[in-house]
């Protein structure tokens, strides 16, 4: 547990680790490499990631992002985002004829996989997730049939099954750690038969940027998250950091949206990121706290992170073929990259 200031000292308790998922990683410089190797425009499905910032400096580079298959042209270069497609976007991408990239999360194809072979066993899926999400809208799309999405506990609570012996559940991967479970103990009590995934959905980088906030909730007077407001992760940063004892709570994409009047009696500011926020954000929130006396900066660390995925098959390939030998990912600084390929995941 971190120790208590010295005096009337103020202080931050900066997260660790922070920011960037592996996912995300892949997914942007997926981006930016497709933006090197063939030129703009290249067009992207949705937000690549969900942080307004990333977004907004890709577009500056010339990607160009929709919200529908049909808005791109026909032969054009499409790249799908992390958040992953249904086999429906698959098929519209194909009746265009268009050249696709597929930067969908590994962990994400690894639920995508889950659902088919539990629909192909004629199970009930119960996907614990946020309606309308686009991950949830591309895994529940592998077996629509199949699939029934539940919200909350409340929602597990009344949910009607076809078979109650035959279910199973799986989750969207940026979910709160602690609601997700609630939600299946709910199922499990109403559902004995209830089947678990084969490993958990919840995402490494998810779980571990919550804990890193459990461990410093109860110090902090007040909880910055860097996050946008279409960020299912960073949203739950608020919401677990106010549940283990944080006074308050915020979730801001840039350090002017701190408003003056949070700081009121504060000793202690937590930091975190949500897992597609660049650092350059955090260290912008670090720069105007300094700014108000709150210089001491020490970080509280839950996990090493080192995972490193692949870039697609498609982008490997083109960049193999112009000769650069650039294929790599960033990483934060003191972690050790370690490769997965996407398939090695599936």
């Amino acid at each position: 547990m971190p120790a208590p200031p010295a005096g009337d000292g103020k202080r931050v308790l900066l997260a660790a680790p922070r920011g960037y998922c592996a996912g995300v990683d892949r997914a942007v410089v997926t981006v930016e490499k497709a933006l090197e190797l063939y030129g703009p425009p290249v067009y992207v499905r949705k937000e690549i990631v969900h942080n307004k910032h990333v977004v907004r400096t890709l577009e500056k580079r010339g990607a160009i992002f929709v919200d529908q298959t049909q808005e791109v042209p026909e032969g054009a270069r499409v790249i799908f985002s992390a958040h992953g497609v249904s086999p429906a976007v698959h098929a519209e991408a194909a009746a265009l004829q268009l050249q696709t990239i597929d930067a969908t999360c590994p962990l994400v194809t690894k639920v995508h996989r889950e659902a088919i072979r539990f629909a192909s066993e004629h199970y009930t899926i119960l996907l614990v997730g946020h309606t309308g999400h686009e991950e949830v809208e591309g895994t529940a799309g592998e077996a629509p049939d199949n699939t029934i999405v539940v919200e909350s506990p409340a929602h597990a609570a009344e949910v009607e099954v076809p078979d109650p012996e035959r279910l199973a559940w799986l989750s969207q991967t940026t979910l709160s750690v602690d609601e997700t479970m609630q939600t299946v103990a709910v199922l499990r009590e109403r559902f004995p038969h209830l089947q678990d995934p084969p490993s958990d959905d919840i995402c490494y980088a998810t779980q571990n940027r919550q804990v890193a906030v459990k461990q410093m909730a109860a110090d902090c007077d007040l909880m910055i998250v860097v996050g946008s407001q279409n960020s299912s992760n960073s949203k739950r940063l608020v919401e677990v950091a106010l549940e283990y004892g944080s006074r308050d709570g915020h979730l801001v994409d840039y350090a002017d949206e701190i408003d003056e009047s949070w700081m009121d009696g504060v000793r202690t500011v937590g930091v975190t990121s949500g897992a597609s926020v660049p650092e350059v954000l955090v260290r912008e929130v670090l720069d105007w706290l300094a700014a108000r006396g709150y210089e001491d900066v020490s970080a509280v660390t839950a996990a090493q992170e080192s995972l490193l995925f692949s870039l697609p098959t498609e982008i490997r390939r083109d960049l193999k073929a112009a000769g650069r030998q650039d294929a790599k990912l960033r990483h934060d600084p003191g972690s050790v990259p370690v490769a997965a390929d996407h398939d090695s995941l599936r």
